[in-house]
Order: C-alpha cells, then sequence, then structure tokens
C-alpha cells in the first residue's frame, strides 16, 4: 500500500468532501464512519495500518457538513450522505476490488451502495443502524416525536455530545422511505454482519431481523450474523482481533 494521501471531491452543492486514501493491489477497504463519527477512529486507524500490512488500497472519509468536509452539518441529510458515498465509489471504482467496512449508520449506507456498485465484492457491517432515524422516532415518546414533526428539529438525544447536533425531520422521513426500498432490488454480496449482544444504542434485534427477513427472499443469500458479548464500539483488543479475522477470512 503506498502512503495515505488526502482527497477532496465536490458534492452537488460545491461542498468538498475530504478523505484520505492510499493505493494498493488486490482489494481496498473503503470505510463508512458512524453517525456523528469522525473519519478517523480506532477502527480506521486499525484497518488502514492493517491494510498497510497487507498492501491493500484504504480509503476513508467525512461526510459533508461534519468533520474536516465543508458544508453546515443541519443542511444534510441522510440523502446528501449517500451521495457523498456514491462520490468516493466513483473515485474507486477503477480500483480494485472493493471491501467496505461500515459502522453504525455507515453500516447501513454500505448495504445500499453495495447493491449499486458492482465493483464491491464484501461487506463487514458493524452494528449497521438498519432505519437508524425512524427507529428512533419510534422510540421517543410521543410528545416528544410530535414536537420534532411539528417544530422540523430535534437534537438526536439530549446528552452534552449530542444534544448541540439538530436533525431535521426529514431525515425520518428519508431514512423510513429508504427502508421501505431495503430489498427491491437486492445483489448478492459476501457479508458480514458484526454486532455487540449488549449494545444499548442499537439493539442487535436489528441485525438478526434484517438477516431473517433477507434470507426469507433469498435462502442462498451469502450472509452471515455474528454476535458477541460487548457493547457496539466493538473496540477492544478482542473485538479488533475477531474484525480482522472476519475481513481476511472474506479475502
Amino acid at each position: 500500500m503506498s502512503t495515505l494521501e488526502s482527497f477532496s471531491l465536490t458534492g452537488p452543492d460545491g461542498k468538498r468532501i475530504r478523505g484520505d486514501r492510499a493505493v494498493g493491489k488486490d482489494r481496498q477497504i473503503l470505510f463508512i464512519t458512524g453517525f456523528l463519527s469522525k473519519r478517523w477512529g480506532n477502527k480506521s486507524k486499525a484497518l488502514a495500518q492493517w491494510c498497510k500490512e497487507k498492501g491493500w488500497g484504504f480509503c476513508c472519509y467525512d461526510v459533508r457538513g461534519f468533520g474536516e468536509s465543508e458544508g453546515t452539518f443541519t443542511d444534510y441529510t441522510l440523502s446528501d450522505w449517500i451521495a457523498d458515498a456514491r462520490l468516493v465509489l466513483n473515485m474507486l471504482r477503477d480500483g480494485p476490488p472493493i471491501t467496505i467496512v461500515g459502522n453504525s449508520l455507515g453500516g447501513w449506507i454500505a448495504w445500499m451502495m453495495a447493491q449499486e456498485y458492482s465493483t464491491v465484492e464484501k461487506l463487514i457491517l458493524i452494528a449497521p443502524a438498519f432505519d437508524g432515524m425512524g427507529v428512533r422516532a419510534r422510540e421517543i415518546s410521543a410528545d416528544r416525536r410530535k414536537r420534532w414533526h411539528d417544530t422540523g428539529w430535534m437534537p438526536w438525544d439530549d446528552d452534552p455530545v449530542h444534544k448541540d447536533w439538530l436533525l431535521s425531520w426529514k431525515w425520518v422521513e428519508e431514512s423510513e422511505a429508504y427502508w421501505l426500498r431495503r430489498f427491491d432490488e437486492v445483489r448478492r454480496v459476501k457479508t458480514t454482519i458484526l454486532h455487540g449482544l449488549q449494545d444499548q444504542a442499537i439493539h442487535p434485534r436489528m441485525s438478526w431481523q434484517f438477516v431473517d427477513e433477507l434470507l426469507v427472499r433469498d435462502s442462498e443469500y451469502p450472509i452471515e450474523l455474528t454476535l458477541k458479548m460487548g457493547d457496539h464500539r466493538l473496540s477492544s483488543p478482542e473485538h479488533l482481533e475477531l474484525f480482522q479475522r472476519l475481513v481476511q477470512r472474506r479475502s
């Protein structure tokens, strides 16, 4: 793998998506971050180092409105972040086959991208937040949901990390619309879902229900679900070792 180099891509609104990429051979791994997560964290750093040792390509990026990318957070919704993923995949499509590693909301975006891009051969989804905002709207109290709908805005939750990040109700509408179309056109992609059994943010039932429903539609779909003790972060040394084994096994 060559040295990591920064890149920028221009979104439909003229704002730049910033990321890092290293060109490699045989395979390239694209890491798609979770909600309110910057591109460089424990998982992406471990993946980048591992790809360097393997000689594989690696890429990660920040969505518009967050991290080092341009734009204001409140101007963007799920469809915009899907558009960002498409731009990055278009950049990578002439290289080696792609494995997407998607974390949380990035796991759901990774699933959708794999259905569109034939260059995506494998998926590793870490606690994927399928229909993340739709689930959130259904889990909160009826009063809070009504306020969100009527005012058009709500923070993800009230803790200090999230309370200043306002989400428009459009997030819910888009999330539910994409979710309704989740199995309209299914392309077989080797997929592993890794989910922590003690995950309080994204309940593991979302993953096993997704797998069950997919296999009802296509009993031969190449998907497996790995449930492990722990939470959604899956960032302990043991979890990272398991994660690397799963990627390696899918080579």
